[in-house]
């Protein structure tokens, strides 16, 4: 039994089979150790010390812990295993109370990596739960550090610097491992009970049992000391999967924010907000920990971007959310048609919906038309576990997924949708195009150096930093960062450099140096083979691989200097233009005075290619900025003369159709436009795309209006 204000301490030490002291816990090694000793905090007895082995799943030990703890594996493998170990520490502990007399207890361990980074991760990988004793301790250090505030910073303090501050006189090797900082503590915690500290153990770490779920306003202030990026998560884990993963850290509030792609599935990365900076430093350590077979990565964020995730401003999703400790199911794939009836009804009554209607929200778009999107709320387990079972199951014509999701997904979606525009239009095309003067070089000669494991956060300067004096030799605009489709780092980068033997210098003193936690390689290489992997091939030990688009009209050009001469336009470069999509209003006197301005690609780029998979470089420090090069009046004409291909008027707006059935005409077309404005001349505002122009632009079944 525990109490907030106990009558005695559980002094507390563990040790694992890795890493030692600062790192205890950060390598996901097990427990192997447990001393523990009653305190009497009113008349100062002890109970009994107890020492108890604990046998390890992996029973093999680091050099570190062999070294430290003297302990090794044939020991180990008598022992018991951690659940029968604390049901053995509990019986023990409730013995030597009641020969002492007392009836409650709180735990006291030096610092908090035993309990927060060690017991709960291990308990729940294993699958128990852990006695309520374990939710509820003292830090040692931080109650020294209040006792004695001229000791040394919490972080800092270790059993050895606190009994050298007090004076007490002990030494290590005359007692086991384990043994003798159980018995210093105890020491310790005399000393601090003595007349001239009369220090009182009142407020003790708490530990949360569980994960509350909560709305999160985007005017709320949010530490960016307390925010971290969690990547690489299996793409069906929810809130209480990553808050599983930090079990023994205390989370926020609402504060697990699940991230979503530009589609609006999820992207395997999660932004996750702790109750103070301690707590995020601790999770910290856990970079590389693994869920199931996944290792995850876990860098630091900011405030705002937790807000742009989790921040919501909408009054109907904050009605939504209000109900506390709910269990939030996303529902996708519902037809149009359907209603709060239709969906209560294939819920059915197994799984109550918290409140009835009023525990749907159905995600629409700003004109109110539906998306095919809803969230319900459940007040247990057992209802959301009995609604998933109804995964894929059909409703009128359609199977419906269902996933568990989020309050920070709940307002992601929703802000999502709501700043849809009601008109979507199409993407401006990614055409490489190179502004003189600066060029990249496409030729054999190795002037050119890969720079691969950068840290996700490196910005150009902290290259220029990492690559020293040799900075002086980039070219112009030579720096190259690779981003992957998702427009985020890829951890490569190439540097353009004045010669070959600036290349072959660089490449020798820079390679495997560090920058920040990580090495990075370095390695020379030709303007052909950096061209070959911005557009997504790869540059590895067995030579060049073909970018994965390297098929029939979807490779892309080499980056070179292009020439303005003999100029010609393919036939489906005319569906594009370079200004905005969604123009003003045309008027008979615009378009007579402004001539028509279409693409204009050079004679190299007789085709349009649209890569959407490879990498590219980024725009600020780049000289291939996505852009386009106004065409010639004379060589438009000459070009669609010669190609027969129709132009578009200027200005305009395009609107991309995708969805169509297979039999939709011109009629039908014409009809769901009813109240829009459209080219009027006997109706060649209408394209219907060809066979080589879907297959450009990759999507089926599609018309484009003007």
């Amino acid at each position: 039994m525990t109490a907030s204000h106990s009558d005695s301490l559980v002094v507390l030490f563990g040790a694992t089979a890795g890493a030692y002291g600062a790192k205890l816990g950060s390598d996901e090694r097990e427990l192997i150790l447990l001393v523990w000793q009653v305190v009497d905090l009113h008349s100062k007895k002890v109970g009994t010390l107890h020492k108890s082995l604990v046998k390890a799943d992996n029973l093999e030990i680091s050099d570190q812990c062999r070294e430290v703890s003297g302990l090794a594996p044939e020991g180990l493998s008598k022992a018991e295993p951690l659940d029968r170990v604390l049901q053995q520490f509990s019986q023990l502990v409730a013995s030597d109370l009641k020969l002492l007399g007392r009836s409650s207890y709180t735990l006291c361990t030096d610092g908090q990596l035993l309990i927060r980074q060690v017991l709960h991760p291990e308990a729940s990988k294993k699958n128990f739960l852990l006695s309520d004793c374990f939710y509820s301790f003292y830090d040692l250090r931080k109650e020294f550090h209040t006792c004695y505030p001229n000791s040394a910073p919490v972080k800092d303090q270790t059993i050895k610097s606190m009994a050298e501050y007090i004076g007490l006189e002990t030494d290590e090797t005359e007692e086991d491992f384990g043994v003798w900082q159980v018995k210093t503590m105890v020491a310790i915690i005399f000393s601090m009970l003595s007349e001239t500290c009369n220090c009182r153990f009142t407020d003790p770490e708490t530990v949360k049992y569980k994960y509350e779920t909560g709305p999160c306003s985007k005017s709320e202030a949010v530490d960016s000391e307390t925010v971290i990026r969690a990547r690489g998560l299996p793409w069906q884990s929810s809130d209480q999967d990553i808050a599983r993963f930090f079990k023994g850290l205390n989370i926020a509030k609402g504060g697990v924010a699940l991230c979503l792609n530009a589609q609006g599935r999820r992207n395997g990365e999660a932004l996750v907000r702790f109750v103070n900076p301690e707590q995020r430093d601790l999770a910290l350590e856990r970079h590389k920990h693994h869920m199931g077979s996944r290792y995850i990565e876990v860098y630091k964020a900011t405030g705002e971007e937790f807000l742009k995730i989790a921040g919501g401003t909408s009054n109907e999703v904050a009605q939504f959310l209000s109900k506390e400790n709910q269990v939030i199911i996303r529902m996708r794939g519902l037809p149009f048609t359907a209603t709060l009836e239709d969906v209560l009804g294939f819920l059915g009554p197994e799984c109550p919906v918290t409140g009835g209607k009023e525990g749907l929200l159905f995600v629409k778009y700003p004109d109110g038309r539906p998306t095919g999107d809803a969230f319900v709320l459940f007040s247990c387990e057992e209802y959301a576990q009995n609604a998933l079972k109804k995964h894929k199951e059909i409703l009128g014509k359609r199977y419906i997924e269902l996933f568990r999701s989020t309050a920070a997904e709940v307002q992601q979606v929703l802000n999502r949708y709501l700043s849809t525009p009601l008109i979507p239009t199409l993407p401006t095309p990614i055409i490489p195009v190179i502004p003189p003067p600066y060029t990249i070089a496409a030729g054999s000669i190795r002037d050119c150096v890969r720079l691969r494991g950068l840290p996700y956060t490196a910005g150009i300067d902290d290259i220029l930093e990492f690559m020293g004096d040799a900075t002086a030799d980039i070219k112009p605009h030579g720096v190259h960062m690779v981003l992957n489709q998702q427009g985020r780092p890829s951890g490569d980068a190439f540097i353009q450099m004045k010669s070959s033997d600036r290349a072959f210098l660089v490449a020798q003193k820079c390679h495997k140096k560090m920058m920040k936690d990580r090495y990075v390689e370095v390695f020379q290489c030709s303007g052909e083979e950096m061209n070959f992997v911005l557009m997504g091939g790869t540059l590895n030990r067995s030579g060049l691989s073909p970018p994965p688009c390297k098929l029939p009209c979807l490779s892309p050009p080499a980056y070179a200097a292009f020439q303005t001469a003999a100029a010609v336009i393919p036939a489906e470069a005319a569906l594009y233009q370079p200004q905005a999509l969604l123009s003003t209003t045309r008027t008979p006197q615009a378009s007579a005075a402004a001539p028509p301005t279409v693409t204009y690609y050079p004679a190299q780029a007789a085709q349009l290619y649209m890569n959407y998979t490879a990498y590219y470089p980024s725009p600020p420090v780049s000289p291939t900025t996505v852009g386009y090069i106004a065409a010639p009046p004379a060589a438009v004409a000459a070009a669609a003369s010669a190609t027969h291909t129709p132009m578009l008027p200027q200005p305009g707006a395009l609107v991309r159709m995708q969805g169509l059935p297979y039999n939709t005409g011109m009629k039908e077309i014409l009809s769901f436009f009813q109240g829009y404005q459209y080219a009027p001349d006997d109706y060649n505002g209408l394209i219907q795309l060809n066979d080589q122009a879907r297959s450009v632009l990759q999507a089926p079944k599609e018309w484009v209006c003007l």
